[in-house]
Parts: C-alpha cells; structure tokens; sequence
C-alpha cells in the first residue's frame, strides 16, 4: 500500500488544528497503510507548535511540525510538501474535522477511480446568532456533490482531498505563491491538471465538518469569498492568454450579475429566505466581470496575519 501524508496547514487557530489532528488520529479501516502527518505553522510566531508538540505523544501515526514564518496559503501548501515524500497527499483545513473514515474513503475513492484528485463532502457549521442568513451560510461553507463515488468533471478546493503526487502535485513548489494573499492556488492547479488530461474523482463518504470562526460567518465576508470564487474562470484563461474564452467569462458574469441582482433586489424587497443565494450569484457574477489585478479580495497572507493580530486567539 502506498503511504499517505495528511498536510493541515495552519494560522493561529491553536483550537481548530488541535481539533484537526484529534480527528485525523481517529481515523479507521486504514490497515496496514503507512499514514503521517504534517501540521505546517504559517505564524511567524509559531503559535501552532506547542499545541502540536503536546499531542504529539498520543498520535497513533507519525507526526511532523514544519514552521514556514512567509505568510501566505500557497508557500504553506508547498512547505509541507517539503516535509514528506508520500506519494499520496490528504489536505485538511484547520478549521475542519475529519469523520472516523474520512481517509479510507479517500483512498477507496481514488483506487475505484484512478482519479488524480478526489474530493469528498462538507457540513457547514456556523456559530448561534448568524440570523436569517444561518442556512445559506451553512451551504456556503459546505460542499455538495454525487451521492454516489465516481469521476467528475472539475475540481473543488484542497480543503477535504487527496492528490496523487505524481500527477496532481508535479514539481518541488506546485501551488502558485502569487495567489499566497488572495487564494486561488487550488484553482490554477486544477485547471492545469485538467489541460494535462488528469482526472477528478468524489468520494461520497469521504465526510468532514467545516466550523467558520464568528468574523467570516457574515454575509460580508461570504459575499467577498462569492466574488473572488467568480474571478477564477475569468483569471484562469487570462494566465493562459486565452482572451476569447476571458471574453466569454466577462459576458456570461454581465448576465449573471444582471439577472440574479435583480432577483436579490426584489427577494430582499420581500424579506425571502432565498435572497442571500440570488446575491451569492450576482457576486459571483461581478467576479467574472471584475477579474483583473486590484479588484482580488484579500483574505489570506500578510493580511490576515495582521487582522489575527488585532483579536484574541479564541476570536480567530
């Protein structure tokens, strides 16, 4: 069997990847299968070690904490890499919570498949008092797919995977350190798995839950996060000079906006539940139209080392 490394990359959230490692060690139906771990601290001030340290006696696989003091969710992903040689990778947030046979079903997935990306399920999970928008929060902090295991046709995030190394992580640093401030790394590595032929799999019971802190389980912030997901396809074929199908992007964004913003203006007329989708798609809309260097959201990187720096640890 091939060993797999679970990489959870991490920001100040000591209780988040405290709760990520508990539920990688208690991950079943592995058998013989050679499994570690590596927590890289994306905190100049490597807040994330003492907690990694203090668990370290109780993991059942082999654990490794790799300081990488650059901000930046791209250099993360590739300091990790540097710390292991697994040719199978497991990418798990810290602020999400692996079911116990999370991993299995990964690997399961990616074997029945041969897929060189699989993806699996996210429940959202919002704190109390998110009011009228809880249930669209929820969603959007969740991921759906097929009920069943099987090849899709695109990618999602890194959050909840598992890449074969080979194909899917090709090079010493595969993640685009220029999206390190905005995001977006996953999407330039997806789509160029796609031009290279690679293949996308699901695996339907490869569950995790996903806790969003208080500050980004706001409308504000979701809607932000709307419109830089929107940028993707439009920057995607910029990088690859493709400036009819950014054309296209741009007039399917215009109509986008046009259509779901008037549905958003009349739903929130009327206080309907379904307001905050119709203004999800008119940002995400926006985003296809509004896709060049200065209008990125920035939510990762320097800025939100310094955000972090302004609240108390258990507000991160």
């Amino acid at each position: 069997m091939q060993p797999v490394c679970v990489i959870i990359p991490t920001m100040r959230r000591t209780e988040g990847v405290t709760r990520a490692l508990r539920s990688v060690f208690a991950q079943t139906d592995l058998s013989t299968r050679p499994v570690s771990i590596v927590v890289v601290d994306n905190d100049p001030a490597e807040t994330a070690r003492q907690a990694v340290e203090s668990l370290r006696s109780g993991s059942p696989f082999p654990l490794a904490y790799r300081h990488e003091p650059r901000p930046g969710v791209a250099t993360a992903r590739n300091s990790a890499l540097a710390e292991t040689p697994a040719p199978l990778i497991a990418f798990l947030d810290d602020d999400e919570a692996a079911s116990p046979g999370w991993l299995a079903a990964l690997l399961q997935a990616q074997e029945q498949t041969g897929a060189d990306a699989v993806f699996g399920p996210i429940t959202g999970r919002v704190p109390e008092g998110t009011g009228w928008a809880s249930a669209y929060l929820e969603r959007f902090f969740g991921r759906e797919g097929p009920a069943s295991t099987g090849l899709i046709n695109h990618g999602y995030g890194c959050g909840n995977s598992l890449m074969v190394r080979s194909t899917a992580l090709p090079g010493p640093a595969p993640f685009d350190t220029g999206a390190d401030q905005t995001g977006g790394e996953d999407d330039a590595l997806f789509a160029a798995l796609q031009t290279r032929g690679g293949r996308f799999g699901w695996a339907a019971d490869a569950w995790v839950e996903e806790f969003a802190p208080p500050h980004r389980a706001t409308m504000r912030y979701a809607l932000a996060r709307a419109f830089a997901y929107g940028q993707g396809p439009s920057q995607t074929a910029a990088k690859a000079r493709d400036w009819a199908g950014v054309a296209r992007w741009m007039v399917i964004g215009t109509a986008q906006a046009a259509v779901w913003g008037l549905a958003a203006i009349g739903l929130t007329a009327v206080a309907h539940p379904r307001r905050a989708e119709m203004m999800d798609r008119a940002a995400r809309g926006l985003g296809k139209l509004f896709w060049m260097k200065g209008f990125e959201p920035r939510f990762y990187g320097a800025r939100e080392l310094r955000r972090l720096e302004t609240i108390s640890p258990s507000a991160a």
